[in-house]
């Protein structure tokens, strides 16, 4: 059986952050490992408050499941501080990586700051490199790459801009433009491809970008090349909202339990 360790921030509502990963991982059949980088308080409704982990903690998830077990993927999501990123990549780092997904979660869909500011220049500097793979939405992807995103040429010039800040492959995803379709843009340092599938009305879409990008990981633990594994990734990503179970008052979670 593949393994995937998801090193993230744990979600109370269990639509985002760990718990998404998890349930993800199990919908491809792939076996999930975690390291809890932060626990949230959290509903449908909004991000309240944030207790993050200490980053020897951290480092000792990471460590002691390296030590234990084959890992064919990791998927890497909110760490909120400098000390926390500096810890992750000091435990990855000089180790024989299997494909790593990072998403450079920045802020929540109710206005919370889930990447403190000052980390900003941290992630990019220390997690990127070690990225096979780096998946921002527009917001994250115009604050990484300092340039205001309003076209697909701007969200081509984007992918360009996560690749020469260290990773090997980009997802621009542009759900958050207007439009009747979701387009992504794909980079793999050479080629481009697009992604699209028509957007669904709903406000159903909390953990839209966790469950992506851990999908995108778990395709890769299971062999997959970039663009296929992002394909299909998109793909459950869109069933699971149009299949969303509608819990909760505010933006509500995805179905995780749909076919990958």
């Amino acid at each position: 059986m593949r393994i995937a360790l998801t090193i993230a921030g744990s979600d109370s509502s269990g639509g985002a952050g760990i718990q998404a990963d998890l349930k993800t991982f199990q919908a491809y059949g792939v076996f999930g490992m975690s390291a809890i980088t932060a626990v949230t308080v959290q509903n449908t409704q909004k991000v309240y408050d944030i207790q993050e982990i200490a980053p020897d903690i951290v480092a000792g998830q990471i460590n002691c499941i390296f030590e234990d077990t084959p890992v064919d993927a990791v998927k890497i999501g909110m760490v909120s501080s400098v000390g926390l990123i500096k810890a992750i990549a000091g435990a990855l780092a000089d180790r024989d990586l299997p494909p790593v997904v990072l998403d450079p979660v920045m802020i929540s869909k109710s206005g919370y700051p889930l990447l403190k500011k000052e980390a900003q220049s941290a992630l990019a500097f220390h997690l990127f490199p070690l990225a096979r793979v780096v998946t921002p939405n527009l917001f994250e992807a115009q604050l990484l790459a300092g340039f205001e995103i309003i076209s697909l040429e701007d969200m081509q010039k984007a992918a360009h801009r996560m690749i020469d800040m260290g990773a090997r492959q980009a997802v621009i995803k542009g759900g958050h433009f207007q439009g009747e379709a979701a387009v992504d843009v794909l980079f793999d340092g050479r080629a481009f491809k697009m992604l699209s599938a028509p957007k669904i009305e709903t406000r159903n879409t909390h953990g839209t970008g966790c469950t992506f990008s851990s999908a995108l990981a778990a395709g890769m633990a299971l062999g997959m090349d970039f663009f296929d594994a992002a394909a299909r990734a998109k793909a459950y990503v869109t069933q699971a909202i149009a299949r969303a179970p509608g819990i909760g008052k505010g933006s509500g979670p995805l179905n995780h339990m749909v076919a990958p």
